[in-house]
């Protein structure tokens, strides 16, 4: 007799939730490797145009005056973040595609997609962005690495690390 022979619903609806959770992990992932090649091809990674787009925010958004001088700084040296940035977004979205530290990694793209909320503040739709952070963060706190993602070997051969 194997040992899922009479399935409970509760591991039943876990089978469930964990391919939801798969599911808007790779979501995000592609998200984040569709922005990653849109913003090269509009030289959103160059030092001119990564300070041009902050600068916009800076002036149109209604964010808090501390943050638009932390935007002034990033643009200020756009020679570093601006490629800081590409990394973060390409990397990203490889982890969580094929669902590698997929704890850490959706917790740095819920901090950093709130950088980008909040940079965005008044200047879109405000939902334009807060599902994805949100959805971020459900990944870090769901382990959405363990179903279809390299987590998911991981967790078999280390089961008690938060990592994954």
């Amino acid at each position: 007799m194997t040992r899922y022979a009479n399935p409970t619903p509760e591991l039943i609806h876990g089978r469930e939730a964990a391919i939801g959770l798969a599911l808007v992990r790779v979501t995000i992932g592609a998200m984040f490797v569709w922005v990653f090649f849109e913003n090269r091809g509009k030289g959103l990674y160059t030092p001119a145009g990564y300070a041009g787009l902050i600068n916009y925010y800076i002036k149109a958004s209604h964010s808090p005056a501390a943050w638009k001088a932390m935007m002034g700084l990033m643009a200020s040296h756009a020679a570093v973040a601006a490629p800081m940035q590409a990394a973060t977004e390409i990397s990203l979205g490889i982890l969580l595609v094929i669902g590698l530290l997929t704890r850490p990694a959706a917790f740095v793209a819920f901090l950093f997609l709130s950088s980008l909320w909040i940079s965005e503040l008044g200047t879109s739709w405000i939902w334009e962005l807060l599902v994805s952070v949100l959805a971020s963060l459900a990944l870090a706190i769901g382990r959405a690495g363990r179903r279809w993602g390299v987590d998911a070997w991981l967790s078999q051969r280390w089961p008690s690390s938060p990592w994954w």
